[in-house]
């Protein structure tokens, strides 16, 4: 399978957050204050890959989809979730997500304990 495109990859981030939100591209366009016809054309620009976006509109779609613009640029799903989940949580919840996922790194053992330990003890 090829590799998909930063620019590839954007716009189907866009389109799954879009849908998600059960925003229209038509009603998304509008949200970032471009109004209902020149946003509509310009979002399905962006997913059908006809237009490349620039920081500014990128900052400015990512919050009308209230995600970060991080998630929008994310290379595979488990990294976009990631990102939206880290961004949801509080500082200190950041600082701690942050140090566990480096434990994990380090350690893979210790995930799987750290994992086991919230399931706990699978029924018999």
């Amino acid at each position: 399978m090829p590799e998909r495109s930063a620019r590839s990859l954007f716009a189907a981030r866009l389109a799954e957050a879009r849908q998600l939100r059960g925003l229209s591209q038509r009603a998304l366009g509008d949200r970032m204050g471009l109004g209902k016809d020149k946003g509509s054309v310009r979002i399905n620009r962006y997913e059908r890959q006809v237009t490349a976006i620039g920081f500014e509109s990128l900052d400015a779609l990512a919050q009308a989809l209230d995600v970060p613009p991080a998630y929008l640029l994310a290379d595979s799903p488990g990294m976009a979730e990631a990102i939206r989940l880290l961004a949801s949580a509080s500082p200190q919840q950041q600082a701690l997500m942050l140090e566990a996922l480096r434990l994990a790194i380090q350690d893979p053992e210790a995930l799987a304990r750290l994992v086991d330990g919230a399931t706990g003890p699978s029924p018999t």
